[in-house]
Parts: C-alpha cells; structure tokens; sequence
C-alpha cells in the first residue's frame, strides 16, 4: 500500500483525483514554489505530481531536497506525492507513485520497477494508449491537452474531450484526469466527459493566490466543503 503521512491508500478508489496539482520550480512565476504548494493545499489539491524536468530545472542533490520538501507537504495535508518520470527519484524519496508519458519510460517496466503498491499514472491520448496503460498496470490515466496549454513548449494540438469520452466509453473503469488549459469554469464540461477530476499547472502556480485559484477549483467540482482543511 502506499503510504503518505498517517494513511493508507489500500485503492485508486480511495484517492481523490479531482484537483491534481502538477508543479516544478520554473513553473511558479514569481515567489516561493514551497509556498505556492502549500497554498494550493490549503486550498484543497487532492493530489500533487512534482514535474521538474527541463533546461533549468533542478538536478542531483538539489532535486532530491527539493522533493523531500514537497512530500513533506504533502504529508502535513494528507495528499498523495507522484513524481513526474523520474523513476529512480521516486524510489529514493518513496513516493506514493510515478507519472509517465509516452515518450518517458515504458510503463510496464516502470510497474515492475515500483512494485504493485505504488500508485502509476500514464498520459494517453488514444483508445490503443489507454489500453496498453491499462495492461502495464496504470492506476489512472492522464488525457489532454484538452484545450490550449503553454504549460508545455512541445504540447499536442488541443483536442477538446473527444478522447476522454472515447476512452471513457471504452473503459468505464478507468479514472481518467483532464490536462491542458483547463480553468475552474470548464470542471463542469470536463466530468461530464468522463473525466473524474483535472490537472492543472498554470492556473494554480502562475496565479497571484494559489490558495483561492485551488479552492475556485473544488468549488468547481461540487465539493465546496473540501475547501477547508
């Protein structure tokens, strides 16, 4: 089981995809990325992937403390901490689970890396992906961009929530998260797609309150009550 503070996540269905944080030092534009974190704890992320990966992004023992800091956060709000694609800091920090894409690293051997315990999460952005994710062992899926995104200099054209509604038909068990360019206004449009919740970088690093943009989020979501913690 995967272990983040004093609980145990025994299955996907226990862990609350409906605002999933993604966030790396280059993606918080002015301030502290610690600080940011915290404030879109406080304002109700339900689950955070630490994604630094990039030219200026940290690396060795600065990387390392860095996502020490933020699963240590993590912790204090009860929030399962994923690594972005870097197998072998996920293992080092134990983190609750991995995030893959499908240029990174093959998610069957990943899941054999990680053990059966650990939560995987892989993009997909077809039926056949989400097909093979699902064989290799992938918890949930990430879909997008849904709409435009500059979150990712190298991002796929927009494909609005075709592919979830694919997927989600085909795969009605799957939990499925929405990435790209997605605001508090569009949660509607994305959970009636299929989606059980979003991903979101921008619109939570790069807002001048992080804490109220997260907490516009859950409102969004129907669950004004989580806002609180």
């Amino acid at each position: 089981m995967a272990i983040c503070g004093n609980r145990r996540w025994k299955s996907l269905e226990s862990i609350d995809l409906g605002l999933y944080f993604i966030m790396g030092t280059k993606d918080v534009r002015s301030g502290n990325p610690l600080a940011v974190l915290e404030s879109a704890l406080r304002g109700g992320a339900t689950l955070f992937q630490l994604r630094e990966k990039g030219p200026g992004a940290l690396e060795g023992e600065e990387k390392f403390a860095f996502a020490k800091s933020c699963q240590r956060l993590c912790q204090v709000f009860d929030v399962p901490f994923i690594v972005n694609d870097d197998v072998d800091l996920a293992l080092a920090v134990d983190a609750d689970g991995i995030h893959v894409g499908q240029d990174d690293w093959d998610a069957a051997r990943v899941r054999k890396r990680l053990g059966p315990d650990r939560i995987l999460g892989v993009s997909v952005h077809t039926v056949a992906e989400a097909e093979a994710a699902i064989a290799a062992g992938a918890n949930y899926v990430g879909m997008g961009p849904v709409f435009g995104t500059r979150s990712k200099p190298n991002a796929r054209t927009a494909a609005g929530t075709v592919g979830i509604r694919e997927v989600a038909a085909r795969f009605p068990e799957l939990p499925i998260v929405a990435i790209g360019g997605i605001t508090a206004g569009a949660m509607a449009e994305i959970l009636a797609s299929g989606a059980q919740g979003a991903a979101v970088i921008s619109a939570i690093a790069g807002a001048g309150d992080a804490e109220q943009a997260a907490a516009e989020f859950v409102a969004a979501l129907g669950r004004p009550e989580a806002v609180m913690r």
